[in-house]
């Protein structure tokens, strides 16, 4: 009996597959290979220089990387050679789009990405009326659940996100409420205001917490929280004022623990940092750094020519979050978060020191080490007008300012080193914000637009008009959320 012959169709699959491969070892032989040396972003070297083939992708040098760390679970990392980002092959974007040769040793860069991604906001889903006045101050709570704005109208108010209607308005502030910040285990919610005082809400009541705390003679200008890997009881609370001092609040005890009182002029931004010291800008055109134990002046960072509108530090989003991370779980106890909050920490620190950004009215910025030197690793320029906000990504690689000049500049946070102009705005630029996976950028503008950039073209991603205000703030969480003046 006659054998029969395969189906024509499966043949052709074969031999389909088999021109593939052929084709590919054929490019492989074309473009040759490079001797490459993988570095992480830290400057730490793993392995020894490679021979890998011209044409190797992303995915291919990721299951390489995460062979050579073994690394348990499969990790995202991105890849660059001379800041200059692999996004299709070695070969189109380095060899072509840096003119390098084959024969030299290329440096190839890995950096670790969040392993979970945000989708870019594409439309406004809703809008939260209740304020009769413009909302000056806006915060998502440490686990992004809850939402909480300060107002003109002399209130603050704590937002449902499912049925996006005030689940408190908290009353008791007589003018404006210009700062608000969520403690790091989200137990209280603390606002500042244009009537000097400082007062403590319970977000699951909305009731206030005591008396006003009083002492400042001048409107409060920003507020800082102990970090929860410091002070598991989250009971410490810095609030900076115009009239130049720093008071230092035990909420649980209700009194100033300390003040610190070395500016000469208005206080405009503290930054409570993961190693207990305390950052100050001023309009006195300097920056303090302070013992957060015992109040003491640790140093003076002098270096603007001009007041000292922001601050940033590469470690914000761990600080702020605490023990709070995109899987939702929660501690059972306050030792255990305060050892998440430590983990995350030092993940977020890595082998080097905090880092910090300054910008001022000088339409400079400068990049410090401040718990090490006094002296700015670089004075940043580029910005033909005042720097009006800076912000670390997540992950600290990165840090966005946005200038009076309509202008948003990327940089880079390990070294300072610019990146990149995103140009689109057409009117000031008053704030930047990061998303929570540090892959995307949005930037609020008085041109009552907001622009989602896209950092792998630095070109604008989506552009989502809709207010018919100037947008000066903007907060991503779960979702993003910007207001108008």
């Amino acid at each position: 009996m006659a054998n029969k012959r395969p189906p024509r169709k499966k043949i052709k699959k074969h031999n389909t597959l088999l021109t593939e491969e052929n084709n590919k070892k054929q490019q492989e032989e074309i473009l040759g290979t490079v001797i490459a040396q993988l570095k992480s972003i830290e400057g730490e070297i793993i392995g020894a220089p490679l021979s890998l083939p011209a044409n190797v992708t992303p995915e291919q040098l990721e299951l390489l990387v995460n062979q050579l760390l073994s690394n348990d679970e499969p990790l995202p990392y991105s890849f660059s050679v001379d800041d200059k980002e692999i996004t299709s092959t070695l070969y189109k974007d380095i060899i072509q789009g840096l003119k390098k040769s084959t024969e030299d040793v290329l440096t190839i860069v890995y950096q670790p990405q969040a392993i979970f991604r945000v989708r870019a906001v594409t439309r406004c889903t809703s809008t939260l009326n209740g304020h009769n006045d413009a909302i000056l101050s806006v915060s998502f709570s440490p686990d992004g659940t809850q939402l909480a704005t300060g107002s003109g109208d002399t209130t603050v108010r704590i937002w449902d996100l499912n049925t996006e209607t005030p689940h408190f308005t908290c009353k008791g502030h007589t003018n404006w409420v210009l700062y608000i910040s969520w403690s790091p285990n989200g137990k209280l919610l603390a606002s500042g205001s244009m009537d000097k005082t400082v007062r403590l809400w319970i977000p699951s009541t909305g009731k206030s917490l005591g008396d006003p705390l009083k002492g400042h003679t001048q409107c409060i200008t920003c507020l800082a929280w102990e970090p929860q890997h410091l002070n598991p009881k989250c009971n410490r609370l810095a609030s900076s004022s115009k009239d130049g001092t720093i008071r230092v609040w035990d909420t649980t005890l209700r009194r100033v623990v300390m003040t610190m009182s070395q500016h000469t002029a208005a206080v405009t931004c503290i930054k409570w940092g993961g190693d207990g010291l305390l950052y100050s800008s001023s309009r006195d055109k300097t920056i303090k750094v302070w013992d957060a134990i015992q109040g003491k002046l640790v140093r003076t960072l002098e270096g603007h020519g001009h007041w000292v509108n922001t601050m940033a530090l590469s470690t914000d989003f761990v600080l702020r979050t605490g023990a709070f991370d995109h899987t939702g779980k929660i501690s059972k106890d306050e030792k255990e978060a305060q050892e998440w909050a430590l983990s995350r920490y030092k993940a977020a620190v890595g082998n080097k020191p905090e880092r910090l950004v300054s910008g001022s009215d000088d339409f400079t910025m400068l990049f410090w080490e401040p718990s090490t030197s006094k002296k700015p690793i670089a004075r940043l320029t580029g910005h033909q007008k005042l720097v009006n906000h800076v912000s670390f990504s997540p992950d600290g690689h990165l840090f966005a300012s946005a200038s009076f000049d309509n202008s948003v500049k990327l940089w880079d946070g390990l070294t300072g080193k610019f990146i990149a102009s995103l140009r689109g705005h057409v009117c000031p630029v008053y704030q930047v914000c990061w998303s929570s996976d540090s892959r995307l950028l949005i930037s609020a503008s008085k041109d009552s637009t907001i622009k989602i950039w896209d950092l792998k073209s630095n070109k604008i991603k989506l552009d989502l008009p809709g207010h018919l205000d100037e947008v000066r703030i903007l907060l991503y969480g779960f979702i993003l959320l910007s207001c108008e003046a």
